[in-house]
């Protein structure tokens, strides 16, 4: 595999559920990816486990050194069942190295326990947002515990019945794409989250032409009001959850067919009135703003005034960085102000 640069990020190694050799397990956090070495005597028992036994986060080996009997996992931060933290100061990626023991003989008993291994990859945070994708400066940072005040955002595709993600991402034109952003809370104050921006483009960028911009001016969905659609915001049933679903489509003289969405999330103090910038509103012969607040979506035709140019705003204590939960989803920021 390719190698991974010496480490810009400090690593923390747990072992969750059964005592083993505290070498057994290492890693290296590199700018994007995590590169971890697992003895293949795992347990300390002077006996290798089958390498098809271990994982990360479910995939399988990239490399195996028959000379140092090791087997190698190499991932990008966001792959292999990755979680990631928010603090203050640092975002931490939560890498979990299963050991699952295949069964014996009739495949009815096994003779090891099962052994998890936690993997975190500390990155400080950057608060240089010049740029339209937030691209952080790496430095060497070690944070022992993560804080009490961290917190995850997500944006997933869902299914119909908005239980569960949805699996499959092909849609049918007329289809709803629905869509459900979440910000989980650690020892926070409540927060209520909200989608300042959404641009749909057949690129992984937003920079791309065609572009197509339905969400935007601080929470207004405008593509009921440009195309006549059904997409809307849904009533909220609780304040750190969204939902919205987006009528489906394609761009014109594109056969291709595939849509990236990119967004903006933002989070606010749940106590804190809906306002011109902390909304979401749909139209429907009119703006509606999904908790009730409709004076709040009186801008969404003119300009709603976010005061700066980076979604999450200028003044404050605000966090920001970015979360990506869903690979067929990009976000661009995710403030908490």
């Amino acid at each position: 595999g390719n190698q991974v640069r010496q480490p810009p990020g400090a690593v923390t190694v747990h072992f969750l559920r059964t005592s083993m050799a505290a070498d057994s397990v290492g890693a290296i956090c590199g700018e994007s990816s995590v590169r971890v070495e697992a003895k293949k005597d795992l347990l300390g028992v002077g006996k290798p486990v089958p390498a098809a036994d271990v994982t990360l986060g479910g995939c399988p080996a990239t490399g195996e050194d028959p000379a140092a009997q090791v087997l190698v996992f190499e991932s990008e931060l966001h792959g292999c069942g990755s979680q990631l933290l928010m603090t203050e100061d640092s975002f931490v990626y939560d890498f979990t190295l299963l050991y699952t023991p295949s069964p014996l003989g009739d495949g009815r008993i096994v003779r090891s326990r099962d052994v998890a291994v936690g993997i975190q990859c500390h990155y400080p945070r950057t608060r240089d947002v010049s740029s339209s994708l937030l691209k952080p400066t790496w430095a060497p940072f070690s944070l022992s515990k993560v804080s009490e005040e961290s917190l995850y955002f997500s944006l997933r595709l869902m299914s119909d019945d908005w239980q569960f993600p949805r699996p499959s991402a092909q849609f049918l034109m007329g289809d709803m794409m629905k869509f459900e952003v979440l910000v989980k809370q650690f020892y926070h104050v409540p927060l209520r989250v909200t989608v300042d921006s959404c641009v749909a483009t057949v690129a992984p960028s937003i920079d791309t032409v065609p572009r197509y911009a339905f969400l935007g001016n601080s929470g207004c969905l405008f593509d009921s009001q440009l195309t006549g659609s059904s997409s809307q915001f849904l009533p909220r049933s609780q304040d750190d959850r969204l939902l919205f679903e987006l009528e489906a489509f394609r761009f014109q003289q594109n056969d291709v067919g595939v849509i990236y969405v990119t967004c903006s999330l933002k989070a606010t103090t749940a106590a804190a009135a809906i306002d011109a910038t902390n909304k979401a509103c749909s139209f429907s012969n009119g703006w509606r703003e999904v908790s009730g607040s409709h004076h709040a979506c009186t801008c969404c035709d003119t300009n709603c005034g976010t005061g700066s140019q980076s979604p999450c705003g200028s003044g404050g204590s605000q966090w920001q960085g970015p979360w990506r939960s869903d690979p067929r989803l990009l976000v661009t920021f995710v403030c908490v102000g």
